[in-house]
């Protein structure tokens, strides 16, 4: 079953969407040379108790930590530690999310440490952010959900290759539904799959989670034997971009982004819906 919500049970998701997006914007700050993940799990923490709001991570099937700290080559649910030191050079995917009233947001961004990054991976998180936002662009009314995971895979396919050789779409892990509970149906593949079909209809009141993570090389990855850190196979390092988004009677509403997402859409031509907080 797809919880379908209704306008006001949407404004509570926006509420919950801008906790994480002050978690962003915190974390982004004290992502620096010299810095623990713990540290950036810290300042996570303190966010969401400012907020009055609780983490949705936090106790999530043991997830022992309020946000994931992936470093490098670590795709997602990096376990945030004190023994690992942001390094100059370093990227690192911030997954973050809040509960508010019994509504979810959740998020994640790629940032920079320091200075000094190769070209391609600057170009690297630049496609993945990209290949976010068409498949934002893509949640229209009476699209079906292949046509988000399509709109994802097409940005990646169309950019120029890396260095290495190839982007990697990573297969293992995909977006999903999102509402009263953080993870919830349709699962959504950043790729097309013809065995999943064209998926659901998307109607007003559909909620999702896009985030694809993609790798300078390989799509395939492992878990390590803390059950929760995923990393490439190859060692070739990875971003992950994610927004939480409402379809709406005036079309999308990105949850967790500061302007709902208006200026980003306008580039696809597309006029964000208001802000239900006003």
């Amino acid at each position: 079953m797809v919880q379908i919500k209704t306008p006001e049970q949407i404004a509570k998701m926006r509420e919950a969407g801008l906790v994480v997006a002050a978690i962003h914007a915190a974390t982004r700050e004290a992502a620096v040379p010299g810095a623990t993940t713990h540290d950036l799990d810290q300042v996570a923490r303190k966010v969401i108790a400012d907020h009055g709001a609780k983490s949705n991570f936090l106790g999530y099937g043991g997830f022992p930590a309020t946000i994931c700290t992936s470093v490098n080559e670590v795709v997602v649910h990096g376990i945030p530690d004190e023994k690992t030191v942001l390094k100059d050079g370093d990227i690192i995917s911030i997954d973050a999310g809040a509960i508010v009233d019994g509504w979810h947001g959740d998020a994640a961004y790629t940032a920079f440490v320091g200075t000094g990054h190769a070209p391609e991976l600057v170009e690297l998180s630049r496609v993945t952010e990209e290949s976010m936002w068409a498949g934002i662009a893509a949640m229209k009314a009476n699209n079906r959900l292949v046509d988000v995971s399509r709109a994802i895979e097409t940005y990646i396919r169309r950019q120029p290759r890396p260095a290495t050789g190839k982007y990697g779409i990573i297969e293992d892990f995909g977006g999903h539904g999102i509402g009263t509970e953080m993870h919830m149906d349709p699962h959504l593949l950043n790729y097309v799959s013809r065995k999943r079909g064209k998926g659901i209809k998307l109607v007003p009141g559909v909620c999702l989670a896009i985030e694809p993570m993609v790798s300078l090389g390989t799509a395939r990855t492992e878990t390590l034997a803390d059950d929760w850190t995923v990393i490439t196979t190859d060692g070739t390092w990875s971003s992950h971009w994610e927004h939480s988004i409402a379809l709406t009677e005036q079309g999308p509403l990105v949850l967790t982004a500061p302007d709902c997402g208006k200026a980003r859409l306008a580039q696809y031509g597309i006029e964000a819906a208001p802000d239900p907080l006003g």
